[in-house]
């Protein structure tokens, strides 16, 4: 199986500033991969280089002949001016067709048609005429994740999605990505600071501060040091100074 996206000894950076290094990893078809890491860990540096925002200062990354005819679908985290857009669901949906359309000045009825068959997926279809900015933070992500369906079928990027959702529209969101990816085969790349959710969906964890930590199966993570530290430093308060805590993590892994 060729991966969708492949990562080999890749550094990314700014100017002469290394945000990431060294990354080894990969994404294939049909995978649940989540990112975590402490802020300023790298996650939005290395999602900049999944979508080709930024080239690697070394290494390769290589992407599917297949994930370059199909797209990426990317939800990046919402503003409060994104939230406040002013259209129509149908409209914010139909936009993610934009890449398909090339230079044409409308859309196709094909088109429209796969936008209407992704609003029905994720059961939207009823708020096609409500404006977007009126809906509730659960409804806005599931139109965004339609649009986002509307570019690719093979994989969706989401950065930091369940950000100021209530409880029930969290698991509602979970659910609804579960099911895209096991149902309709959809990989699924997401960065989250929702580490049990996290483990608990994903089949496969990378967690990144600056170089990789862990980069294996989900149900792997839980028991390895990289782990135990960060749960420590998240949940319990009682891990080392951050710094101190990751070389330690390092030094332990490779013994």
């Amino acid at each position: 199986m060729t991966p969708l996206i492949k990562c080999d000894h890749v550094d990314f950076g700014y100017g002469n500033q290394e945000a990431v290094v060294d990354v080894n990893m990969e994404v294939n078809s049909g995978d649940y991969l989540c990112i975590v890491g402490e802020n300023g860990s790298g996650k939005s540096t290395l999602m900049k280089g999944f979508l080709g925002l930024i080239k690697p200062s070394a290494g390769s990354l290589s992407v599917s002949e297949n994930l370059k005819a199909t797209g990426i679908g990317y939800l990046p985290q919402q503003t409060a001016a994104q939230k406040d857009f002013p259209a129509t669901v149908y409209e914010v949906v139909l936009s993610g067709c934009l890449s398909r359309r090339g230079r044409l000045p409308f859309y196709s009825r094909a088109e429209k048609e796969i936008a209407a068959a992704n609003m029905e997926k994720l059961g939207i279809t009823p708020l096609r005429n409500h404006c977007y900015r009126e809906l509730s933070g659960g409804q806005q992500q599931r139109v965004l994740i339609a649009r986002a369906l509307c570019a690719t079928k093979e994989l969706l990027i989401l950065d930091e999605p369940i950000t100021g959702l209530d409880p029930t529209a969290i698991q509602e969101f979970y659910a609804m990505l579960r099911k895209l990816n096991r149902e309709d085969k959809v990989a699924i790349l997401m960065v989250s600071h929702d580490l049990r959710n996290a483990v608990e969906e994903a089949n496969k964890i990378l967690h990144l501060q600056k170089r990789v930590l862990f980069y294996g199966p989900a149900g792997d993570y839980m028991n390895s040091r990289a782990a135990g530290h960060f749960f420590h430093e998240k949940e319990q308060g009682i891990c080392k100074p951050y710094a101190e805590c990751h070389r330690c993590c390092q030094r332990e892994e490779k013994v």
